[in-house]
């Protein structure tokens, strides 16, 4: 066996001892010199949001570059000239297999999947951008293959790394508000084209740039003609693309909630928005779940707001003005928390507050520090895909509601609305011939 092969063995062999420290609670113990060996990565999609994600993991070994513009994959080759450069991920990950050990994906979300499993039954990591997935039924499906694969999974919601919402975990946990019952979060900025606001039907075909692989960035999606409206940002405002707003930034915010609730499957969902449109998404949208009890956690509600500001309830019941945040409402009082600060309200009343001490540690850095250590067994992820994947079925239920026009009642385990049986047809989408997993 070669020495490259003796290399992926004993991080994969690392990587396995910290899913098990991860389901124990602990973490993994460093074996051997390879928690302090560089990992080899692949980036497929380099666009904003994929150079961000390029720049916090670039400690490591880049050994491939995967985009479908050639032109933007000439200036991350720059970057990392001893990289290789693909535009089909398939291609890469069947060219270098023996050469990567994990992988960033940074694509619109509909292609998320197609390129999430089959990496990840090749044994590689993943750290996948959020939503984790397209729909709900793929949720379902990489949450799957990553239990059987035993890889290292992140989705990425960077903020979880963050102190501020590691202090509200700690709160929320310690009873500082008491039992919360219900939950406002929101976005106040409308969801649409950020510069065609004006376009809700498909647009009068463009020539697609040279340089773009047109048919690659379609994917798995229906084929239809290039516009820069859905090239290279403004997809997350398509169905057949992504998510709309609350797929965009709902798993940012929900995060917070999931994580210090303890949160998984909704029983119910319900949703009203701007005009529904069949071919994109909605300007504004207000969007309510039911949780059951969880252990000594009372049932709670939880609503969701995007594109009116800040929502009345939340200014009704004393909460601050902001244009973005969570805000929880507690038997003894409330929590408002963004990214980056937290309150509790009233002010007079926890004028002499005392926090809990300290139980979840700070990061050793960031986000995609955490996945990356945690892929050579130095610790493990928090946003690991059994906390993702349900978190972001969650969101895609809100879309779900919304486009069925009515409250739906979710059967989480044989994933069907009990009393809509016309909105399963939302929960899987077809795959355009070529991309089946």
């Amino acid at each position: 066996m070669s020495k490259r092969l003796d290399r992926r063995e004993m991080l994969r062999t690392t990587a396995l001892a910290g899913v098990g420290a991860l389901l124990s609670g602990g973490i993994a113990p460093a074996r051997g010199n390879s928690p302090n060996e560089k990992l080899n990565i692949a980036c497929v999609g380099l666009g904003n949001q994929g150079n961000a994600n390029f720049g916090k993991v670039c400690s490591q070994n880049i050994v491939a570059l995967c985009d479908i513009d050639e032109a933007r994959l000439g200036i991350f080759a720059k970057r990392r000239p001893k990289a290789k450069t693909f535009a089909d991920f398939r291609v890469m990950l069947d060219k270098v297999d023996k050469d990567i050990d994990a992988v960033v994906i940074t694509v619109p979300n509909h292609s998320h999947t197609t390129i999430g499993v089959r990496a990840m039954k090749m044994g590689k990591h993943i750290y996948c951008e959020k939503p984790l997935t397209h729909s709900i039924a793929e949720t379902r499906l990489m949450q799957k293959v990553a239990a059987e694969t035993k890889v290292v999974t992140q989705m990425g919601t960077q903020i979880h790394a963050g102190s501020n919402y590691r202090r509200v975990v700690e709160l929320i946990r310690a009873g500082a508000i008491g039992q919360v019952k219900d939950v406002h979060v929101w976005f106040g900025r409308p969801g649409g084209f950020r510069r065609f606001k004006h376009i809700v039907d498909r647009p009068e075909p463009m020539p697609v740039p040279a340089g773009v692989n047109w048919d690659l960035w379609i994917g798995p999606a229906p084929m239809r003609p290039f516009h820069r409206c859905y090239h290279p940002h403004d997809w997350h405002y398509w169905w057949d693309f992504g998510n709309g707003t609350l797929g965009n930034m709902g798993c940012h915010f929900m995060d917070l909630i999931f994580w210090s609730m303890d949160l998984k499957y909704p029983t119910t969902v319900e949703a009203t928005g701007s005009k529904l449109h069949p071919e994109s998404t909605p300007f504004w949208l207000d969007c309510s779940w039911e949780f059951p009890a969880r252990d000594e956690m009372p049932p709670c509600k939880v609503t969701w707001y995007h594109g009116r500001g800040c929502p009345k309830p939340v200014l009704e019941l004393g909460g601050p003005n902001k244009p973005a945040g969570i805000f929880f409402v507690g038997e003894k009082g409330m929590l408002y928390s963004d990214y980056g600060q937290h309150i509790l309200l009233p002010k007079e009343k926890f004028a002499d507050f005392e926090p809990p001490p300290q139980s979840i540690p700070d990061s050793i850095g960031c986000h995609r520090k955490e996945w990356f250590e945690a892929c050579k067994g130095n610790g493990r992820t928090l946003s690991h895909f059994d906390y993702a994947a349900p978190l972001t079925e969650t969101i895609l239920l809100g879309n779900v509601a919304f486009r069925a026009g009515r409250k739906l009642e979710w059967d989480a385990q044989n994933m069907t609305f009990t009393n809509c049986p016309e909105a399963d047809r939302y929960i899987k989408r077809d795959y355009r011939e070529g991309w089946t997993l």
